[in-house]
C-alpha cells in the first residue's frame, strides 16, 4: 500500500442538478459537474460564471461610505486641496495606490502618494507621517489597502484637522477608527453584494464611483493586486482577474511592459498563475527588502529607459529576496525540529533576532507547506523590546479570530482567517504560543493536521483528452475560491516510471494499458515516491490536467499532486546487491525486519539492522495486530513453508512485503538425489563394506557427476535411518538394518522442504510470488 500524503475530499455533485444544468445551457456534463460542486447551481449563476463581462460589476454606491467619500474627494478636487494617497508596501497596496493615482489624476486633482517603509514605520498609517502631511499642506488623506485598524491615527488626523478617508478590505476590529468615512465591504453593517474584494478592488470601486463608470483601462493593475493578495476569484474578483489578465497580456503601459520582459512573459498569453507566481513576487519584493515606492514609480512611468531600469532593479531585489527567504527557512525548519516538534506543538510560533521582517510571511507559508501547522514567524527587536511578524494558517483554524482572543497582548494586528500580521512585546511571545496551542487543541481534530486535497472530478483515462483540457480552461482564471480542478483517476496500471531532473527529485509516470488510454504524469519534488511503488501496482492519481506542448505536438498531461496504492505491494529485493542499503531508509515505526536464522543477522549486509530484527521465537509471541498496516521485511527464508503460511494467514494482509530471502546455502540448485541415487549409493557401500567419505567422497562424486554435498547428504540420511555407522569420516554398513522409508530421516525431510521453500519463495517469478502472498494473507471464507 501507499497512503496518500493528503486527505482526499471527493466532491459528489448532484447528478440531477448537473444533468439539468448541462441540458439547459448546452454545456458538457463535465463542466456542469464542476459548476455544481462549486455551488453554482442556477442558470443565472452559471451564465455569469462562464460568460464574464463588465455588466457584472456592482453599483459602487451600494458600498457603505462611498457616497460621502466621493463627495469629499470631488470637493477637494474642485477646491484645489492637496490630497495624499496613503498606500501599503505589498502587491495589493502598490496596485491600489496606482489605481487611485490614475483615478485622481484623471480628475485633475492636486495629489501625491506615500507608502510607509516596512522597517522604519511599519504597517499602516502612522502619526508622524500624518503630521508631516498636514505640515506639507495636505487637507485630505485617502488610504488604500490599509487603515481599518488605525484608531489612534484617525484620532490624530481629526485632532490636527486632516480629513481621513479609509478604503480597506481587511477584517474590521471591534472598534472602528473615527474617520471622515470608511469604505470596506467587510465593515459591519455594509450591505454591499460582495465582501471579498482585495484592497485594489476597493480602490477600483472608488475609481468607478468617481468617474461614473468602471475604469477598464486600469484592470491590468487591478488584476495584479487581486491575484497576488489571494482573495477568492469569484464574483467581482473573477471579473477583475479575467478581464485584467487579458488586458495585462496586451497592456500599453510602458512600466508593465518592462516588468513583463524581466519576468519572461512579454507578448505572451498570460494566466493567473503567471501573475501570481511571476509578477506578484517581483512586485512584493521591493517592499519586503526596502521601499515599495519604486514599484509605483514603475507602474506610473511613461519613460521607456526609466521603466527598464526600475524593472531590472525590482528583478534584482526579488532574486536577493529569494536567497534571504531560503536561508531563513532553513533556520526556521531547524528550530522547529530541535525545539518545537510538530507532534507536540499544534501551532508553531517561532521568533529570532535578525530575521528580515519583510520576508517572514513567505517563510511562514513555507513552514505551513512543510509541517501543516498554523504558523507565526516573528522578528525580535531587543532594542525596542518588540516582536514583529506574520501568520499563516490551515483549514479549520481562523487565525484572525484566534488572535482576536489575545488582543490584550497584541496591541497591533490585523488580517484574515488564513493570514495575519502583528506586533507584540517580545516578552509575550511564549504566552501567545501557549494560548494558540490551547486554542488549537480545542478546535482542531487529529485529522485536521493532515493537508486536504479537494477532488472535483473522478474520471476514466479515456475521458482525459485535448477537448477536456479546453473545456476546463473555460472555468479560468483559477486561484483562491476557484481552484484549478483536481481530477482523480482510480487504480490504473503503471506503464513506465522514472526519476527526472538534474537532482532526480521529480517523478515522471506513464499510466494506462493501451495507446488510446495512456496519460503522462509529472510530479515535481515527488521523486522519492519511486521507491514506494512497484512497477506492477495499480495506482490512483490526483492532479490538475494541463496541456503539454512540445515540438508542435499537443497532448494532455496530469500535474501530479498526490497518489495512492490501495492494495498490498510486494517489493522484490531478491538477489539485489544493494538490498541492505535500500532497507535502511524504511521508517522504523512502520517496518518489521524478520530473520529466521541467527546467522542472517550477523551477515555483514544486515549488521546495521541487527537491533531492529525480529527472530522466529519473538515473531510467534507478538500479537496479531502488531503487524497491521506494517511493512514486513523477510531477510531470509523460513524453515517451514507450512508454518510460514499459517502465520501469514493469522496476521492478514500487510501494507507491504519486502522479499530479500537471503540464504547462505542453496538447496534448490544443489543436486537433489532421487531414489535411484540412494539405491546405487547403498549398493556401492554394501559391496565395499566400508568407505572413507572424508577422503574419497569428492572423487566418487566427480566420477558419478554429482556434487560432494550430495554424497555427504545421502551418507547422513543413511546414518539417521541406522543403515550405516560413521566413525571419523569412515562409513560402515550395518549388517541387519531395519526397513525404514527415506522420509523418516529428518535431514531428508528438511532438504526437500527447503528445496520446496526456495522453489516457492526464492526462485519463483515476481507474479507467482505476489500471487502466493496474496493467497496466504487473504481472509478465508468461514464454512
Amino acid at each position: 500500500m501507499l497512503e496518500p500524503r493528503t486527505r482526499w475530499e471527493i466532491q459528489e455533485p448532484s447528478e440531477d442538478k448537473a444533468k439539468w444544468l448541462s441540458q439547459e445551457l448546452d454545456i458538457p456534463l463535465l463542466i456542469a459537474n464542476l459548476l455544481v460542486v462549486r455551488g453554482i447551481e442556477t442558470i443565472e449563476k452559471a451564465e455569469a460564471f462562464l460568460n464574464i463581462d463588465i455588466s457584472q460589476f456592482h453599483d459602487p454606491f451600494l458600498m457603505d461610505g462611498m457616497k460621502e467619500s466621493v463627495e469629499r474627494i470631488h470637493k477637494a478636487v474642485e477646491s484645489k486641496e492637496k490630497i495624499l494617497i496613503f498606500g501599503d508596501y505589498d502587491a495589493d497596496g502598490v496596485s491600489s495606490t496606482t489605481v487611485m493615482y490614475y483615478a485622481l489624476k484623471e480628475l485633475g486633482a492636486e495629489f501625491d502618494y506615500y507608502i510607509p517603509n516596512r522597517f522604519t514605520e511599519g504597517y499602516g498609517p502612522n502619526e508622524p507621517a500624518l503630521r508631516k502631511a498636514k505640515e506639507d499642506g495636505y487637507s485630505l488623506v485617502v488610504t488604500v489597502d490599509t487603515g481599518i485598524s488605525a484608531v489612534h491615527e484617525a484620532n490624530i488626523a481629526k485632532e490636527i484637522g486632516l480629513d481621513f478617508i479609509i478604503t480597506d478590505h481587511h477584517e474590521a476590529p471591534p472598534i472602528l477608527p473615527d474617520a471622515y468615512s470608511i469604505i470596506n465591504p467587510k465593515k459591519p453593517g455594509c450591505t454591499y453584494p460582495f465582501s471579498g474584494l482585495a484592497g485594489v478592488g476597493v480602490a477600483f470601486k472608488v475609481a468607478h464611483a468617481l468617474h461614473g463608470k468602471p475604469p477598464l483601462h486600469l484592470l491590468d493593475y487591478a488584476c495584479i493586486g487581486t491575484i497576488a493578495d489571494l482573495v477568492p476569484l469569484v464574483d467581482e474578483n473573477r471579473v477583475i482577474a479575467k478581464l485584467g489578465i487579458e488586458a495585462l497580456s496586451k497592456t500599453d503601459k510602458i512600466g508593465l511592459q518592462e516588468l513583463l520582459k524581466v519576468a519572461g512573459l512579454y507578448e505572451k498569453e498570460l494566466t493567473a498563475e503567471d501573475v501570481g507566481f511571476a509578477i506578484g513576487p517581483r512586485v512584493n519584493a521591493a517592499g519586503r527588502l526596502g521601499s515599495a515606492m519604486p514599484v509605483v514609480e514603475l507602474f506610473t512611468s511613461s519613460d521607456r529607459d526609466e521603466s527598464a531600469m526600475l524593472s531590472q532593479e525590482i528583478d534584482s531585489v526579488n532574486k536577493e529576496r529569494q536567497g534571504i527567504v531560503n536561508e531563513i527557512t532553513k533556520e526556521a525548519i531547524a528550530m522547529v525540529e530541535e525545539s518545537y516538534p510538530p507532534d507536540e506543538n499544534e501551532v508553531l510560533v517561532l521568533a529570532k533576532e535578525g530575521w528580515n521582517p519583510g520576508v517572514i510571511g513567505i517563510v511562514a507559508s513555507r513552514l505551513v507547506e512543510k509541517f501543516y501547522r498554523p504558523t507565526i514567524v516573528l522578528c525580535l527587536d531587543p532594542e525596542k523590546g518588540t516582536a514583529k511578524g506574520s501568520a499563516r494558517s490551515i483549514k479549520g483554524f481562523d487565525m484572525f479570530e484566534n488572535l482576536s482572543a489575545s488582543r490584550d497582548i497584541l496591541p497591533h494586528f490585523g488580517g484574515h482567517p488564513m493570514a495575519a500580521g502583528m506586533t507584540l512585546s517580545m516578552h509575550d511571545v511564549d504566552e501567545l504560543r501557549r494560548r494558540l496551542i490551547q486554542q488549537a487543541k480545542e478546535c482542531l481534530k487529529s485529522e485536521d493536521y493532515q493537508p486536504v486535497t479537494t477532488i472535483d472530478l473522478t474520471a476514466r483515462l479515456n475521458e482525459i483528452s485535448l477537448e477536456t483540457v479546453e473545456l476546463l480552461s473555460t472555468l479560468a482564471p483559477f486561484g483562491v475560491g476557484n481552484l484549478s480542478p483536481r481530477v482523480m483517476v482510480e487504480e490504473v496500471p503503471i506503464r513506465e516510471m522514472k526519476k527526472i531532473g538534474s537532482q532526480s527529485n521529480h517523478l515522471k509516470l506513464q499510466v494506462g494499458n493501451g495507446e488510446l488510454s495512456v496519460l503522462d504524469c509529472i510530479g515535481f519534488q515527488k521523486g522519492s515516491l519511486l521507491e514506494e511503488m512497484t512497477p506492477y501496482s495499480l495506482i490512483s492519481i490526483v492532479g490538475q490536467i494541463q496541456l503539454n506542448e512540445w515540438n508542435g505536438y499537443r497532448k494532455p498531461q496530469l500535474l501530479l499532486e498526490d497518489l495512492s496504492v490501495n492494495h498490498f505491494q510486494l517489493f522484490d529485493y531478491r538477489g539485489l546487491k544493494d538490498a541492505a542499503k535500500r532497507l535502511i531508509g524504511l521508517p522504523y515505526s512502520k517496518t518489521c525486519f524478520i530473520a529466521f536464522e541467527e546467522e542472517t543477522v550477523k551477515h555483514k549486509d544486515f549488521e546495521a539492522l541487527s537491533d531492529q530484527v525480529i527472530g522466529e521465537d519473538e515473531l510467534l509471541t507478538l500479537p496479531e495486530d502488531y503487524f497491521k498496516e506494517k511493512n514486513l521485511v523477510f531477510l531470509d527464508v523460513p524453515p517451514s513453508l507450512t508454518r510460514f503460511s499459517e502465520w501469514l494467514e493469522t496476521i492478514g494482509e500487510p501494507s507491504r512485503i519486502y522479499a530479500v530471502f537471503h540464504q547462505s546455502t542453496e538447496h534448490f540448485f544443489t543436486t537433489l538425489p532421487t531414489r535411484e541415487h540412494f539405491k546405487w549409493f547403498y549398493g556401492f557401500l554394501a559391496k565395499r563394506k566400508t568407505f572413507n567419505v572424508k577422503r574419497d567422497g569428492a572423487e566418487l562424486a566427480k566420477w558419478k557427476g554429482w556434487s560432494k554435498e550430495t554424497i555427504d547428504f545421502m551418507s547422513k540420511v543413511f546414518f539417521e535411518l541406522d543403515f550405516v555407522t560413521i566413525d571419523d569420516g569412515v562409513i560402515f554398513i550395518n549388517k541387519e538394518p531395519s526397513k525404514r522409508e527415506l522420509e523418516s530421516s529428518e535431514t531428508y525431510q528438511k532438504k526437500f522442504e527447503q528445496a520446496d521453500i526456495e522453489n516457492q519463495l526464492v526462485y519463483s517469478s515476481y507474479h507467482s510470488l505476489k500471487s502466493w502472498f496474496t493467497e496466504q494473507t487473504r481472509p478465508k471464507a468461514s464454512l
